[in-house]
């Protein structure tokens, strides 16, 4: 049945089509080598370790007992915390979940898979997915005798039909030897009783059966199968992810509760992590009911901040949020005889450490090919990491936050918007809470750190650079609109035309109703590296549609155009296939709303491509901004040649009463 598919089946066998985003990204990154070390810290010299992550979905920082929390119960993970290492300054790559579980088994930060946010639906644009050319933990362990396993949740692809195996990017094609209950339909607002709405082929084990409860069952017999073997297996946890829904009477059990329904206690999700608790416990009395206690390093961690502030308090902000609320998590790391009781972690750790933590437990050793460090010195008290940073990069948008990128240095941490460059710094130590920016007060600190965290965004590639004719240096097309319209081509999407002519420089349209009109130019893409600049002229201030366009088209019917709406000052993009709009599963874009104003003079709109992800800029008299990015591969991959050369340069406008002109448009490759 597709929930439960039998072990056995490989990489090698189920590699799914390497046409994702993250390949127009990313050169794969080198293989671990099987260059064993002598045993040193956390190795028994006798067998390797096993690795078991827990991962929790959605767990704010101070939801755990261990942290403080008097309303939640969860004694078991409170127990591994007294028995080894509880991490005051534990991380997640990423403030969504695609990104960290990306970075969790490959070690590396997320920009170097191509997923950078959370991955949607199938109905997405992009068909994003953790492409199988990137070593993962079966690649990395596998040559020390690993079996590798996956129970639960995957959401490292955006693709939902077809046989599970055959999916770009799904965890067979990476190679885990074992992959239960991971969701076979997009996982939308979660399921947690059978039978599951995503995982229609999964049979329940028992009457009423509850997800967290048959994932600790499995976890059970996983264990128990490859006792006589190292193993790595990673929990991945559904819950607590909303829409919240708990066992009803632990849900009435914490309803009585004093202080119920009092921010920040939630009864429901209080119930939903107690079923959490009981699975990690299971899973630890299993390890220690076997003799593998001794033999394991067991963590428990979340995979972002939580999305209730509250949750994370004294932190500020939350899931989607470079501040530490939406970053900085709970971990507890259990490990008899290796993690001393009581052990109090205070040094920075991400989740890109896992992977290489592993490979230096089976005896390997993590070097340049990962972004993570081990911290298995830290975990046994017998020295540091020797890092200095760790960087975060978020271009996208998610409720009210916008694109921002972070550094962490020591005690200070940087955090940037990527619009327009401004930056906060802050003292963790002195103001865990980002109350206070001191950018202002330690301006040397502040460039330093903001020269690392550029540096860092350059070198990973989340960005394609603005268009800067240092960097697209090849002129393709230089239209000023000086001579006639005979190198374009006039391509109307509505049935009203309006009256166009080209005349002092611009380019005019008049309409007194709806009138869309794509101008496609003689000039393809020479490179999937190019940038295409619309100089605006005049826009109508009548009607409601006061639209002009930048981008790309192949006819009437086909073309990835960013537009920005003059009435309502809001920027997007149109991608339009055979006559349909295909907007669905983009990332929303609102945040930008009365943001953007192109009639300032010199202002400029920008449509820069780079493989299948298209960016936006803007310059409106203050330089190149940042906007927006679209990754379209799933639909029209301009990464692909034969595709790009059926497109064309273009421009556009929409229109419904009055004049619109438009200044000019000029495109160079890099």
């Amino acid at each position: 049945m597709p929930g439960h598919i039998p072990a056995g089946l490989s990489r090698r066998g189920f590699i799914g089509g390497a046409t994702g985003s993250a390949m127009t990204l990313l050169a794969a990154a080198p293989r671990a080598e099987a260059h064993p070390a002598p045993p040193g810290p956390g190795r028994s010299g006798t067998r390797p370790a096993n690795v078991v992550f827990v991962s929790v979905d959605d767990l704010g920082h101070d939801e755990l007992g261990a942290y403080g929390n008097t309303f939640n119960e969860t004694p078991n993970i409170d127990r591994l915390a007294r028995e080894g290492a509880l991490f005051t300054h534990a991380y997640a790559a990423a403030p969504v979940c695609s990104p960290t579980r990306a970075a969790l088994v490959t070690g590396r930060y997320p920009a170097r898979s191509g997923i950078t946010d959370y991955l949607r639906g199938e109905n997405a644009a992009s068909a994003a997915y953790l492409s199988p050319d990137i070593p993962t933990a079966p690649d990395v362990l596998g040559p020390y005798g690993y079996t590798t396993g996956l129970i639960g949740k995957w959401h490292l692809t955006e693709t939902y039909s077809g046989p599970y195996a055959e999916r770009p990017g799904n965890p067979f094609a990476h190679g885990f030897d074992e992959v239960v209950a991971s969701e076979e339909k997009y996982i939308a607002d979660g399921d947690y009783f059978h039978p599951y709405f995503f995982l229609p082929g999964l049979e329940a084990r028992e009457p009423g059966e509850h997800l967290t409860d048959r994932l600790a069952a499995e976890a059970v017999d996983y264990i128990t199968r490859h006792r006589d073997e190292p193993f790595f297996l990673h929990v991945s946890n559904y819950a607590v992810h909303t829409a919240l829904d708990g066992k009803p009477d632990l849900v009435a059990k914490y309803r009585a509760k004093p202080g119920a329904g009092t921010a920040p206690n939630r009864p429901v999700l209080a119930a939903m992590l107690e079923s959490v608790d009981r699975q990690v416990g299971r899973i630890a009395d299993t390890l220690s009911e076997l003799g593998l206690d001794r033999d394991t390093l067991l963590l428990v961690a979340s995979d972002n901040g939580g999305p209730y502030r509250g949750a994370n308090l004294p932190l500020r902000g939350g899931k989607g949020e470079l501040y530490e609320g939406g970053i900085r998590v709970p971990m507890i790391a259990h490990w008899p005889g290796r993690v001393p009781p009581g052990r109090r972690v205070d040094t920075p750790v991400s989740t890109i450490d896992v992977l290489p933590t592993a490979l230096d437990l089976a005896g390997g050793r993590p070097g340049r090919e990962f972004d993570g460090v081990s911290i298995a010195p830290l975990l046994t008290g017998t020295g540091g990491l020797g890092r200095d940073e760790l960087y975060w990069v978020y271009p996208h948008f998610i409720g009210a936050t916008r694109p921002h990128a972070a550094v962490r240095s020591g005690r200070y941490k940087l955090v940037r918007y990527l619009r327009d460059g401004r930056s906060e710094l802050y003292d963790l130590a002195r103001d865990p809470g980002e109350s206070t920016d001191l950018s202002g007060q330690y301006p040397g600190r502040a460039h330093a750190l903001g020269g690392r965290l550029a540096a860092h965004i350059a070198e990973v590639g989340v960005l394609p650079p603005a268009p800067d004719d240092r960097v697209y240096r090849t002129p393709e097309l230089d239209e000023s609109f000086d001579g006639g319209l005979e190198r374009w081509s006039v391509l109307p999407v509505t049935a009203h035309a309006g009256a166009v002519r080209v005349a002092d420089g611009q380019l005019s349209v008049q309409a007194d109703t709806l009138t869309h009109l794509v101008f496609r130019s003689d000039v393809a893409p020479g490179s999937d590296t190019a940038a295409a600049v619309l100089e605006p002229g005049t826009f109508s201030g009548a009607g409601t549609q006061d639209t002009v366009f930048v981008g790309l088209a192949q006819d009437a019917r086909n073309y990835l155009l960013f537009r920005y709406h003059n009435g309502l000052n809001r920027v997007g993009w149109d991608l339009c296939v055979d006559g349909q709009l295909i907007t669905a599963g983009a990332e929303p874009l609102d945040g930008l709303d009365g943001t953007v104003d192109l009639t300032v003079p010199g202002s400029r709109y920008a449509f820069v491509l780079h493989g299948t992800r298209s960016t936006a800029y803007v310059d409106q008299g203050r330089g190149w901004e940042f906007l927006f990015t679209t990754d379209t591969g799933g639909a029209l991959d301009l990464g692909d040649p034969a595709v790009r050369a059926r497109y064309r340069w273009a421009t556009g406008v929409r229109i419904d009463d009055g004049t619109l002109t438009v200044g000019g448009l000029t495109a160079h490759r890099a």
